[in-house]
């Protein structure tokens, strides 16, 4: 790829990071009537768990904070450095802590538990899909279509609810909630890391056992379509090992749309598994997410909403970048 098509991207993605910031802007000032803040202060108030004295105090911090007095393009250029710093504002809910202190907190939970199982399940699925449309394989992998269709088909969380009845009631292996032990101190001994695997098994596999379903499915299905390709028949026909054929001929073309299947599910990755980890009650971005829309915490949402459009657009500027390695017919010279 040439410096002119690395800059269009480049001025792409930060054109896609404006807009989504410019939207997080706009969207709280077209509520009718007062702005959500106020209107979500006001029912915190009239349900008796905040003192007015504590109500004005924090609808006065959010007026100083963001210059609502202030013209609305001098509050834009206001929000738009914040947002640069990666400044999200106070948590209503938690006030006066910080939304980028909740979302720091939260995402290396998230991250660890979603990234590997994401991973996992793309490189399983992948294989296991190609294998069932390669018609030298073993005839084994033939009868895998049935299991791996119905796991393609059953949502996450309610294999989510099902390990937690196989696993946490009937034969009792595995913890079913939280992050790790209650009254457990975190620390850098392999005794806590060992407690936040266990915890992190079932969120992972009832994860892993949907995303195997779904990629086995797209992947045997892309596979399917190019077996009948010349270029395949011909390598074939030069009497290439069968390995060859597959890895290289079979796998290397059809592969494509599940990297970019992955660039977005990697993207998501930010947002966490909202169900999972609300079923499991893990302490990741996904049970942050959860908390703030079920008390209208309004920031917090803002929050997460543009890190996800930020990790989704970084993930697809990536997924571009290295399309013309996996496949040298692509290019993106001008002709």
């Amino acid at each position: 790829m040439n410096v002119g098509a690395l800059a269009r991207r480049l001025g792409l993605f930060v054109v896609v990071i404006w807009a989504a910031a410019s939207f997080n802007f706009i969207v709280p000032r077209l509520a009718p009537g007062r702005d959500p803040i106020q209107q979500r202060l006001g029912q915190m108030a009239a349900q008796g768990g905040y003192q007015q004295q504590g109500i004005d105090a924090m609808v006065k911090a959010y007026q100083a904070r963001f210059g609502l007095d202030q013209p609305l393009w001098k509050q834009y250029l206001s929000y738009l450095g914040d947002i640069a710093r990666l400044d999200f504002g106070t948590s209503i809910a938690l006030f006066p802590t910080k939304v980028s202190d909740l979302i720091i907190h939260a995402l290396p939970w998230t991250i660890g538990l979603l990234l590997m199982s994401t991973l996992l399940a793309f490189t399983i699925g992948t294989l296991l899909g190609a294998l069932m449309a390669w018609p030298r394989s073993p005839r084994l992998f033939q009868y895998l279509v049935a299991p791996l269709m119905t796991l393609s088909a059953v949502p996450y969380y309610l294999l989510g609810l099902i390990l937690v009845y196989v696993f946490g009631v009937i034969v009792k292996v595995f913890p079913i909630s939280g992050g790790y032990s209650t009254g457990a101190v975190p620390n850098l001994s392999m005794a806590f890391a060992w407690d936040i695997v266990k915890h992190s098994i079932l969120p992972a596999l009832s994860i892993v056992l949907a995303g195997v379903g779904f990629w086995a499915m797209g992947m045997r299905a892309m596979m399917v379509t190019v077996e009948g390709e010349g270029y395949m028949l011909l390598a074939d026909a030069h009497g290439l090992k069968p390995r060859t054929i597959f890895f290289q001929y079979g796998m290397r073309n059809a592969i494509l749309p599940q990297f970019t299947a992955l660039a977005l599910s990697l993207g998501y990755i930010v947002s966490g598994s909202i169900l999972v980890e609300v079923i499991f009650t893990y302490p990741g971005i996904g049970s942050v997410l959860y908390r703030a829309i079920s008390g209208a915490d309004f920031f917090v949402i803002y929050g997460v909403v543009f890190m996800i459009v930020v990790a989704i657009g970084l993930a697809t500027l990536l997924i571009d970048l290295v399309y013309p390695l996996l496949d040298p017919r692509i290019t993106y010279e001008r002709t």
